[in-house]
């Protein structure tokens, strides 16, 4: 991870940022709801984020009865990549069918908080807003049926069961996210 960011094992910064819903997003009232939170870096535009939607809503639809939820973050700058911006995400949720929150960092202050330098890049948040797992979803970026290590769907499994996560951190494949200048 780069020089900023958040560590394992300490809280996360809490985030209030609008969702595709128009509504207000505060990682705190996530917390209050729910026993584990995804956070989970994407865009509307990157092969590596595609290559992940379908997988990414089969963990949300397998751990959201056991009190985890995921939260989609774009962070990209939609001056320079305008078929990110606020509009054509919930463009894109509507197409892609997410089932789970799409929200918008405009300013990239959550991104950089967080310490994102690709995505997707997965962080996986306790009760107490502690985090416990920073990495990939999986160890097959292109292609679902090569995956063998299902990392963040072992670490929810871990954490709602009150286990060890092993690994508590992955290296990322995937598309760089580049800063507002």
């Amino acid at each position: 991870m780069g020089k900023t960011g958040t560590l394992i094992g300490s809280y996360v910064p809490d985030f209030e940022l609008p969702g595709i819903d128009d509504q207000v997003h505060h990682l705190s009232r996530y917390l209050e709801q729910w026993r584990a939170v995804g956070v989970v870096f994407i865009c509307n535009h990157s092969s590596y984020v595609d290559s992940y939607l379908d997988r990414l809503k089969q963990i949300q639809s397998q751990f959201e009865q056991q009190g985890f939820t995921l939260v989609g973050i774009n962070a990209k700058d939609a001056k320079k990549y305008p078929e990110c911006s606020f509009e054509k995400m919930k463009q894109f949720a509507r197409e892609r069918k997410l089932n789970f929150p799409y929200l918008w960092d405009s300013t990239q202050d959550v991104a950089q908080g967080f310490g994102v330098e690709k995505m997707p890049t997965a962080f996986l948040i306790d009760k107490k807003g502690i985090l416990r797992y920073i990495g990939s979803i999986d160890d097959s970026p292109k292609a679902a049926k090569a995956l063998r290590v299902p990392y963040l769907q072992n670490a929810i499994t871990a954490l709602l069961s009150g286990a060890d996560i092993s690994p508590k951190s992955t290296e990322v494949t995937g598309s760089q996210l580049e800063w507002r200048k």
